[in-house]
């Protein structure tokens, strides 16, 4: 291949690299798509199974514990909550790219029966236990 195909063949395979990197950050923070609730931000989520639950790790930087709801709605987990500002209105903001403001994150669920377990923060993630019953 002569060098100069090589590189426009470079030159568009990192632009595509960017524009695909650019749709995964734009979907990581759009909005719930759920018309009756309030504008908000999703969170990040891992699920794990064994035979008896789910693990469910939800990545909340910043938020107080005190202001995450965790319910079970039909075939759904709902998780949400708020995440403040940490600055003063005085601050002038050089970079801004944790989201804040209200979250949620509405989790489909299998067919079966369903209990909220534990709940613990750990560094920054919420992690709970949905046990199948």
């Amino acid at each position: 291949m002569p060098t100069r195909d090589l590189e426009s063949w470079m030159w568009a395979e990192a632009c595509a690299m960017i524009d695909r990197a650019d749709r995964l950050h734009r979907q990581f923070f759009r909005p719930s798509t759920m018309k009756s609730r309030p504008p908000s931000w999703e969170p990040p989520v891992d699920i794990y199974e064994t035979q008896y639950e789910f693990k469910i790790m939800i990545a909340l930087p910043g938020v107080n514990p005190e202001l995450v709801k965790v319910m079970l709605e039909k075939d759904h987990l709902v998780v949400s909550g708020k995440r403040h500002l940490p600055v003063s209105a005085e601050t002038d903001i050089r970079r801004l790219e944790i989201p804040y403001g209200r979250f949620e994150r509405i989790i489909d669920l299998p067919a079966g029966h369903f209990e909220i377990g534990n709940r613990d923060f750990l560094n920054g993630c919420l992690l709970i236990s949905l046990r199948k019953i």
